[in-house]
């Protein structure tokens, strides 16, 4: 993990308290990780589930990944995009 003068590259900016390490878990040979059931479930991921990853890059290297599942952002995506398209197909 790459660090700069306030932290970690992936220091929150949100209130202290909201971020916590929930889980340490380890890629095999395949690439692949097991996400403990005690944190699935609180986080609603069941078989099956797609999950996006995105990453915080700091000079150029990847220091920080984030993974939200694929129905929320699109959930999001929609929220975010679905006023601006309004306004453009009413032109």
């Amino acid at each position: 993990m790459a660090k700069d003068k306030a932290g970690t590259c992936c220091t929150p900016a949100v209130q202290p308290g909201t971020y916590k390490v929930e889980a340490l878990v380890s890629i095999d040979a395949r690439g692949q990780m097991v996400l403990p059931k005690d944190l699935r479930d609180r986080a609603g991921i069941k078989e099956g589930d797609k999950l996006a990853i995105s990453t915080l890059e700091q000079a150029g290297k990847v220091c920080c990944l984030l993974m939200i599942k694929a129905d929320d952002l699109t959930g999001l995506v929609k929220e975010m995009l679905g006023p601006a398209m309004q306004e453009i197909t009413k032109k």
